[in-house]
């Protein structure tokens, strides 16, 4: 192109001086998790400086946010959507979920009687040594609380659902399932005899008869209806079968997930399946293959601030090229991302629909 520059300056001009869309990929985060009745979340793997690595992805019609790091478990899951804040809460959904997960009644009575915020991590690490909290479990417990109540401090709504492919890290607040992803064994499984095969042919028929009529409901949901669903789903997963290891097991994994497989009946806002989120992995994913991994912790932060600005561009019906250029240039006539989606959700909500928290 006839252009004279070198390795080194194109990498600092994509790596550095770039704390403004740091800053707008953050608040994108706070106002998408405020204005949305339901969050969809999946991983992938991420590598970096030679490691393998994971990147949280999660969104939905408002917005889109990456997010990678060295592991993945429910304590990087709430770590992520703390997002850069640095704090620690203890509240009524702390307590909710230190009971849920059976936290020893002695530590939570010790973590109760002190102060119910923390501003820094090292102030909590010092504090749960302070009074004694060591073991592994107590630590983790506790700690995954405490970040739970400071979400619920940043203005996450405590009805905020949390919509996965049912990987247990993002089992929080009040979580749904995929139903492709619990389908899928029986469509993996290869029949080994006829019968076998009809077997498998029935159940499947059934689980997408039911599933094409709870979108039904999910389009028109009628309080009525919801009984005769519920009681179709337990006749489906409690029917016996003579292939108890391709068939029985799933079922019996579809009935111990019940209540996150039938959200959709309290919450019909919610979609049946994760297949939104996996759309907006998809560009990141193709990203990795042809790029490989970050070499460098500001590679791997503008990676993921800009495939979350991407993305979320494109939901919004905003140009990114056009974004780019407004805010390298300073012109100022594209909105702050977050603004843009504090007013979508709030004509949604004007218009009764979908991406509105609920009352």
């Amino acid at each position: 192109m006839g252009i004279d520059i070198s390795a080194g300056q194109i990498s600092q001009l994509l790596t550095e001086g770039l704390d403004g869309f740091h800053q707008e990929k953050a608040a994108v985060l706070t106002a998408g998790l405020a204005a949305s009745a339901y969050l969809g979340v999946d991983d992938t793997g991420s590598r970096h400086e030679g490691h393998n690595g994971y990147c949280t992805a999660l969104g939905n019609d408002l917005f889109a946010y990456f997010e990678s790091t060295d592991s993945k478990s429910r304590l990087n899951f709430l770590q992520v959507l703390r997002g850069p804040a640095s704090g620690y809460a203890i509240n009524d959904v702390t307590l909710a979920y230190w009971e849920r997960q059976q936290l020893a009644r002695d530590v939570v009575e010790r973590l109760s009687a002190g102060p119910r915020q923390v501003v820094a991590e090292a102030v909590w690490q010092a504090r749960l040594a302070e009074l004694g909290i060591t073991a592994e479990r107590h630590v983790r417990i506790a700690t995954e609380g405490a970040l739970l109540g400071q979400l619920i401090e940043q203005g996450v709504s405590p009805e905020l659902v949390i919509l996965s492919d049912g990987a247990a890290q993002f089992d929080i607040l009040v979580h749904a399932s995929c139903w492709v992803h619990a389908e899928r064994p029986l469509a993996r499984a290869v029949p080994y005899n006829e019968a076998h095969r009809a077997a498998l042919e029935q159940v499947r028929q059934q689980l997408r008869e039911l599933y094409q009529d709870l979108k039904a409901y999910r389009a028109r949901p009628e309080p009525a209806h919801q009984g005769g669903l519920e009681a179709r789903f337990d006749a489906l997963v409690s029917q016996p079968t003579d292939y108890p290891t391709s068939i029985g097991n799933v079922l019996k994994e579809m009935r111990a997930h019940k209540a996150d497989l039938l959200r959709v009946l309290e919450r019909p806002e919610v979609p049946l399946h994760n297949n939104g989120t996996e759309s907006i992995i998809r560009g990141y994913v193709k990203t990795r293959k042809i790029s490989g991994g970050t070499r460098s912790a500001a590679g791997r932060r503008c990676r993921d601030t800009f495939a979350s600005l991407k993305k979320t561009c494109r939901k919004l019906g905003v140009s990114f090229w056009a974004y780019l250029q407004d805010r390298l240039r300073g012109l100022g006539g594209v909105p702050r991302l977050a603004d843009l989606i504090r007013q979508r959700a709030a004509e949604a909500s004007a218009a009764g629909l979908a991406e509105a928290v609920p009352a």
